[in-house]
């Protein structure tokens, strides 16, 4: 609530979520999005939480390093808040792919955002926000089932093939006892392109 002051006195009146996001950005005070009612499974991955997989034959379970085979077919995973257990999953924006791959060969300007040769990347193409979940195997591309956008796994997602306007956001990660964990917000932005 926000006081106001009439000429008939004080006044009590609600404010929005907007305003308080506004008034934020306008004194350089950050408000977190929770403050401002996003349900924490919607909130993007957080620094700290821990990835699950979402499919395959480790579903529910923890990512681990050991547990993705080198240069194989991306898997979907999601974030979960460690000390919440709330799965970030209230946006298909939130999905995640990732696999493993040799460090060795990531562009340098990428190294930093891989943990003991696991990578992720945004779920959502940057075209139309299909899921990329395609995989040419013979050329290590993440691939767009709906209009063949391809993506250079080892280049930071660059695309290298059709009609996405840029590659897709990249989530660093960390190791920590074993356990992948997010270090930091999306590198890049995540969504696609509206087509008008």
């Amino acid at each position: 609530m926000v006081v106001v002051t009439t000429r008939k006195g004080r006044v009590a009146k609600p404010i929005s979520r907007r305003t308080v996001f506004k008034m934020g950005l306008a004194t350089g005070i950050a408000v977190p999005m929770s403050a401002l009612g996003q349900s924490p499974n919607r909130l993007r991955p957080q620094p700290g939480d821990q990835l699950v997989f979402e499919e395959g034959p480790n579903q529910d379970a923890l990512v681990r390093p050991e547990l993705l085979e080198l240069e194989k077919r991306p898997l979907s995973a999601l974030a979960r808040d460690p000390e919440t257990q709330v799965l970030r999953d209230g946006s298909r924006l939130n999905r995640i792919m990732i696999m493993r791959i040799d460090p060795e060969l990531m562009s340098a300007r990428y190294q930093a955002n891989v943990a003991e040769g696991v990578i992720a990347y945004s779920a959502v193409c940057t075209h139309t926000g299909c899921d990329v979940t395609n995989w040419d195997e013979g050329q290590l591309r993440m691939a767009c089932p709906c209009h063949e956008s391809q993506f250079d796994i080892y280049d930071g997602a660059k695309v290298v093939g059709g009609p996405a306007p840029r590659p897709l956001a990249m989530l660093p990660l960390e190791v920590v006892d074993g356990i992948v964990l997010v270090a930091a917000g999306f590198r890049g932005r995540v969504g696609f392109t509206q087509q008008f």
